[in-house]
Formats: structure tokens, C-alpha cells, sequence
């Protein structure tokens, strides 16, 4: 039932407002965010502790060794009591070292499990789950604009992309600004001079920064589409396999991918090597401040004006661990644009209009009759129109045969009726209440509706079946079976009714595949059949099987049948021919056999190659 349709130009959010929105996705796991945080600034401070500990210990060192050499610069709560010698006092600050060396431990351990915990395990499952039940209730139209191969990447790759911004952008952010208000405050108490001396390419690494942003912004963009198309040319090349094989085109193929799988590689290879230039450039913004370090804090520890412990070596260490978070700017930022373009995409499914739903106050529900009314109907996508003002009424427990040469709207016709799509003018009524007024699972389950391609799931013969009833018992899915014409097939299987299918249905004939179908759309005893073209896939002595065993299952019922063999359309109590899209003839087989039209040149070939068969 899907027909071509265009896709609309989608307006990209910018950045500030892809900011916005993840910083609301986040706030909803705000409890675990902090706790996560709480243990990572934890860490960050034990580590600061670590090197001023480190410093005192050296300057007191050096202090027992030359009583003339500065004194440490002891803080109150740390200061050792004065009776305590020069090796008491080293083994103190070593000892208490070790223990912030410990606890540092203890706390990367659970940072580290409370982060998988949340984002692994909860914020990419519930984002997954919420774009599968998204996609559930989106309508065709969705479908047919976007590539499998594309939803595909979105669920599975951008999630865990959009999740980056949590740990790589947001939490690394905090991180980058409590360490280096830390370290400044650090060293600011130390000397100041000396501190703005050491900051002084800090303006650049932001300009930097911002320009890098700027320029990869688009090369991510690209990169992703480029994903998009690899992963579609693969899912068609593995369900076209046949084809391929057939035709004995496999090098052609490979080459088609390679190619593909050549032009990604590029594009990312031109990511990487502005990545690789970025990163380096900022490291070695950030090393400079070493060599004035080295420099100018060397002069004032000459001059006795900073400790060589305290000063010169934890100002070392200060500016190591402050080179690294600056330098962890280029990764964030590079982080960030990634995760940027992989949330655009996640969001674009998540904001994807729900054009079919049911309405807010629906009508009330009751077991349908099956009376159809089409009032004026015209459809179509985007501007192409497949449907034209397309009028009939069907009374309860008639069959309708639908004609027409391909592209004609017969498919598109049939999946108004269960609201796969809405009207763009008209209105469609069952028992005289229009479709949208109806609550859509109640439409839905009233209509048994076995497509052109009949898709089977990699379950079991039963399970299939009962798909749309998962708990019919095993005699009501023989009863369908059998009305299917399919239950002796079935019980030929290794495990019968259990046998568990391959891919698809891979293994079956495509008559088989019809009839497990036919079986699956009888199972919930529908008020309406539609078939679209169902007896397409099988040999003329099955059709006239399945046709005859479902003359019991058609009765009573309205059947819509798209059909070309005249077996089934002598069971039609009325035919409906169409041609771009309009109604250009209706009657019965025996009434339009006898003008002239499409319907009875169709016939008059069917009914020649059948008897030259």
C-alpha cells in the first residue's frame, strides 16, 4: 500500500534551542545527575587537596633540612602540633595522602557505576522507548518520507550520541568550571602576579574554540546523512539479495558500497583532521603557561617570595591539571556538535506531527456493520493527487473489486478506509459516522487487512497468526488457518503451528506467506476484508482454494478485494474501475464485460492467458 511520496523541508533548530531542550531531557534525571556530579567534584577537590598536601609535605621537608629555607605555609586545621619532629610530620602528610588517594578511589568507582546506571541505563532506554513509541503512532506519511535505513541510525546510533551531551558536554562543562575556579583560586592566594601571567592565553583557547564549533557544524551534518545512505544501501542489499544473486551482480554491488563506504570515510577523515589540529593547538596554549612557570616562578622562589613545595611544585601541578581541562575544551567542544546534530535528529522524530489519532472525545464505540460511504474524496502526496473526488457507498456484507492499472490509487484508496491516512477533501463514513470521529484502535481492529507484501514476523507459525490477538487460544488460530487454506502446509512444517520462521518468512513460498496473512486478518473475526491484491503471489490452482474457502469468511462481511483475476471478481457484488485516480466505471463483472473500457480489455486478457495456460 505505499505509494511515492515527497518529503518536506524540515526547519533545523539552532543550537541555543537544542541547548534549551537537552537541558530540559536532563533535568527530568536531575537526581541522579547531581549524585553523579556530587562524586565527580568529590573527586576533583580530594585531588586538590592531594597537591596542596603534596606541597606542604615538601616545603616542611626542605624546611627540616634548611631551617633557613621558607617555613610551610601550614593552614589552621593542618597545622601539626609543635612538639612533633620533621619525621612525624613528613609521615603525617604522607599518611594523609594515602587516605585522599583511598577515598579519591572509592569515588571514581561509584561515579563511574552511577553513571552507567543512569545514563545506560536509563536516560538512552527511556529516549529509545520514547522514539519506538513515537514511531508506533506516527502515520504512512511519515514512513514513506523517511528511509528505514535513516529511523534506523536515529534510534540506535543518534541516541547514544544525544546521551554524549550529558557526560562529554554538560557534566564535563561543570567539571571544566568548578576546576579551573578551584585552581585560579588557588593560585591566586599563592601569587597573583604570577597567576595572571600563567592565564594569559586563556582568551585564545575560547576563540578558539568558538571558530572550531562554527566550522564543524555543517561537517557533522553532512557526515550524518552520509551514515543515513550507507545504512539504507546495506538493509536493500541484504533484502535484495536474491535479486542480486540472480542477476550474478555481487562485484557491482560491493563497489557501490565501497563507494559509499569511501565517501563517509572521507568526510569523517576531514572531521578528524580538524579535530586533530584543534586539539593540539589548545594543548599547546595550555603548555605555554608552564614555560612561564618555569620563568617567572622560578625568579620568585629564588627570591624566597613562594615556597618551592606549596609554590613553585603545586603551581606545576595546579597548571598540569588546568592545561588538561583546557585542553579538554577541544574534546568538549567537538562532543558537543556531535551530539548537537545526533539530538536534531532524535528530536525530529519525537516532534513528528501524529496526523492520524484518535479524536478527543470519540464517538462511542459499537461493534461496526460494515455500511461504507466515500463522500467526495480527493487524497494525494504532497502535491502529487492520487484520488479525485471519488464517491460510492457499499452496504454491510458486500464485496467490492477494485480495478485499475498501476498508479491508479487502488492501494491508497483501501488505506483511508482503516485511517492510515486522512482525506485532503471529502469524508469517509462506516455505518454513517465519519472515520475520524471513531476511536482508531476500535477502526483498526474491525478491519482485517492483508497487504501486497505480506510481512512475517521471526516468531512462530501460531504467533504470527495470532499476531493482532496474542492470546487466541490454538483452536481459534486453526479456524483461521483453515479458512486461510493454510493449515495443511502448517502441519507439514518440522513443528507444525510452533515452527519458528525465519526473516520475513524466509523458507516459504509467497503463496504461503499470503495465506499465514490472510489467516492473521480472519483471527480477529473483522466486521471488514480488505485485500489488496492478496491472491497475487499464488498459482491459479491455490487462488481458487483460498477464493472458495473464504467465501465463508466473506460473508456477512464488507470485503474490499484489488484484484485483476477474474475468479475473484465474478465474487464481487460490485466493481469499481479506476484511472488517475476517478471512478471512470462501476457495475458488476457481467455488466461491465458488456461495455466497452479498461475492465473489459483486462478481462478479455486475463481470460485468454488463462485459457493458453
Amino acid at each position: 500500500m505505499k505509494e511515492a511520496a515527497s518529503s518536506t523541508a524540515v526547519v533545523e533548530p539552532s543550537n541555543f534551542a537544542l541547548v534549551l531542550r537537552l537541558l530540559g531531557m536532563t533535568w527530568r534525571y536531575r537526581w541522579g545527575c547531581l549524585k553523579v556530579l556530587g562524586a565527580q567534584l568529590g573527586h576533583l577537590a580530594l585531588g586538590m587537596l592531594g597537591i596542596g598536601l603534596t606541597g606542604l609535605g615538601i616545603d616542611a621537608l626542605r624546611h627540616a633540612v634548611d631551617p633557613a629555607a621558607r617555613a610551610p605555609a601550614w593552614p589552621g586545621v593542618l597545622r601539626p602540633p609543635e612538639e612533633w619532629g620533621p619525621v612525624a610530620v613528613v609521615g603525617s602528610v604522607a599518611g594523609g595522602i594515602l587516605v585522599v588517594a583511598l577515598v579519591r578511589l572509592l569515588l571514581g568507582y561509584l561515579s563511574g557505576w552511577w553513571f552507567g546506571e543512569l545514563l545506560q541505563g536509563r536516560l538512552v532506554v527511556d529516549l529509545r522507548a520514547e522514539c519506538y513509541d513515537r514511531m508506533q503512532r506516527l502515520s504512512f506519511r511519515f514512513f514513506d518520507s523517511n528511509a528505514s535505513g535513516s529511523l534506523i541510525n536515529r534510534v540506535a546510533g543518534d541516541i547514544q550520541f544525544t546521551r554524549l551531551f550529558v557526560d562529554g558536554v554538560l557534566f564535563q562543562m561543570v567539571l571544566l568550571v568548578v576546576s579551573v575556579g578551584a585552581s585560579l583560586c588557588y593560585m591566586l592566594a599563592i601569587h597573583v602576579r604570577l597567576t595572571l601571567a600563567c592565564i594569559a592565553t586563556m582568551p585564545l583557547v575560547w576563540v578558539a574554540s568558538a571558530l572550531f564549533s562554527r566550522a564543524v557544524k555543517p561537517a557533522y551534518k553532512e557526515a550524518s546523512e552520509l551514515n543515513d545512505s550507507l545504512g539504507q544501501r546495506l538493509a536493500e542489499s541484504i533484502r535484495g539479495m536474491r535479486v542480486i544473486k540472480a542477476f550474478s551482480l555481487e562485484a557491482a554491488e560491493m563497489a557501490r558500497f565501497e563507494k559509499a563506504n569511501d565517501t563517509l570515510s572521507r568526510q569523517q577523515h576531514r572531521i578528524f583532521r580538524r579535530v586533530s589540529v584543534f586539539v593540539p593547538v589548545i594543548l599547546f596554549l595550555s603548555q605555554a603557561n608552564v614555560v612561564v612557570l618555569l620563568a617567572y616562578g622560578g625568579i620568585l622562589a629564588a627570591r624566597g617570595e613562594i615556597g618551592i613545595g606549596t609554590g613553585l611544585v603545586g603551581f606545576a601541578a595546579i597548571i598540569q591539571q588546568f592545561a588538561g581541562q583546557i585542553a579538554g575544551i577541544g574534546n568538549i567542544a567537538n562532543t558537543a556538535q556531535q551530539s548537537l546534530r545526533a539530538a536534531a535528529r532524535v528530536f525530529e522524530v519525537l516532534d513528528a506531527p501524529v496526523q492520524v489519532e484518535s479524536p478527543s472525545e470519540p464517538a462511542p464505540v459499537q461493534p461496526l456493520r460494515g455500511a461504507v460511504r466515500f463522500e467526495g474524496v480527493t487524497f494525494g502526496y504532497g502535491n502529487a493527487r492520487v484520488l479525485e473526488e471519488v464517491s460510492f457507498e457499499v452496504q454491510p456484507g458486500q464485496c467490492v473489486a477494485i480495478v485499475g492499472p498501476i498508479g491508479s490509487g487502488k492501494s491508497t484508496l483501501l488505506s483511508l478506509i482503516p485511517r492510515f491516512y486522512d482525506p485532503a477533501a471529502g469524508r469517509l463514513t462506516i455505518d454513517g459516522v465519519d472515520v475520524r470521529a471513531m476511536e482508531l484502535a476500535h477502526l483498526r481492529r474491525s478491519v482485517g487487512l492483508v497487504f501486497q507484501e505480506s510481512f512475517l514476523f521471526s516468531t512462530t507459525v501460531a504467533a504470527n497468526i495470532a499476531f493482532g490477538n496474542p492470546g487466541a487460544t490454538q483452536e481459534q488460530i486453526e479456524r483461521a488457518a483453515r479458512i486461510a487454506a493454510a493449515h495443511e502446509f502448517i502441519c507439514a512444517l518440522p513443528q507444525g503451528y510452533e515452527t519458528i520462521l525465519g526473516e520475513a518468512g524466509v523458507g516459504l513460498s509467497g503463496g504461503q506467506r499470503q495465506r499465514l496473512a490472510i489467516a492473521r486478518a480472519l483471527l480477529l473475526d473483522p466486521a471488514m476484508l480488505l485485500l489488496d491484491d492478496s491472491t497475487a503471489s499464488v498459482d491459479p490452482g491455490t487462488e481458487h482454494e483460498i477464493a472458495e474457502a473464504m467465501e465463508g469468511a466473506m460473508r456477512g462481511r464488507t470485503t474490499f478485494v484489488v484484484a485483476h483475476r477474474p475468479g475473484m471478481l465474478r465474487r464481487a457484488s460490485l466493481i469499481l474501475v479506476l484511472e488517475g485516480g476517478r471512478i471512470v466505471q462501476r457495475g458488476t463483472h457481467e455488466e461491465l464485460l458488456a461495455v466497452p473500457g479498461y475492465y473489459r480489455e483486462t478481462a478479455l486478457m486475463q481470460s485468454g492467458a488463462e485459457e493458453a495456460a
